[in-house]
């Protein structure tokens, strides 16, 4: 039963391969497969965008701090220069936790930096692929096109071909049936005249068409001597010019 079962999925598999390969269209499949190459070189440009504008924020981030951190310094020497070292070590630890701040931001912005050049690294080489196989798409589905039109044109040649051949037997039958029959219309006229094959239009027999030559062949000799008769004897007559 395994077995069966297996068997039929393969039958079932095979057939939907064939009507897959059969309804795909391989320009179709090329261009949308360039499309999601598109779709991925946008997505690195997105990223690229998206990480110069953290590092901008960053860098408005290390800005405001930097301001803090001289206003600071500012305030701890005038607080020192009035004998309040309390108010100047408070300015001064408050500016070395903006300074870790900084510091820790500036980190941030290296990391994003490397990230952003590895994104625009990454960004070329991806344009270049797509660019590459843009006009490999396009040069592949001209010669798809080019063999899918030399092969409409075969096919149209075949059953051209065939019908040629069609009418070339038609012709030949045509042609012995003619002489078929240019052979009996010989054949019936050769009987006819040789009385071998009645003439079924008159009411004359073979018979009567014999003895009616022997009654004309009788008439012409007894015309002959009357005329023979009524001239005499003579001179012997000139023969006829033939």
């Amino acid at each position: 039963m395994a077995g069966l079962m297996s068997r039929a999925s393969l039958v079932v598999k095979s057939k939907l391969s064939r009507l897959l390969d059969n309804a795909e269209d391989p320009g179709e499949t090329l261009d949308y497969s360039y499309e999601k190459q598109l779709e991925l070189l946008q997505n690195v440009k997105r990223g690229i965008a998206d990480v110069v504008t953290a590092k901008k924020r960053l860098e408005l981030q290390e800005a405001k701090l930097q301001q803090s951190i001289v206003k600071l310094e500012t305030q701890a020497r005038q607080a020192l220069a009035e004998g309040r070292e309390d108010l100047a070590r408070q300015a001064l630890e408050r500016k070395s936790g903006l300074q870790q701040q900084l510091q820790s931001l500036d980190e941030q912005g290296n990391q994003l930096a490397a990230q952003q050049e590895k994104l625009i690294a990454s960004e070329k080489t991806l344009s270049a692929k797509v660019e590459a196989f843009r006009s490999q798409k396009e040069t592949i589905k001209a010669q798809y096109s080019a063999a899918e039109a030399q092969v409409r044109i075969g096919e149209a040649a075949t059953g051209i071909g065939e019908q040629m051949a069609d009418t070339g037997l038609a012709i030949q039958r045509a042609r012995d049936k003619t002489e078929q029959m240019q052979a009996r219309a010989s054949a019936i006229d050769e009987l006819t005249e040789s009385g071998a094959l009645e003439d079924f239009t008159t009411d004359q027999t073979q018979l009567d068409r014999e003895l009616g030559a022997i009654a004309s062949k009788s008439q012409v000799d007894d015309e002959l001597e009357a005329m023979k008769s009524e001239l005499g004897p003579g001179e012997p007559q000139k023969e006829l010019q033939q």
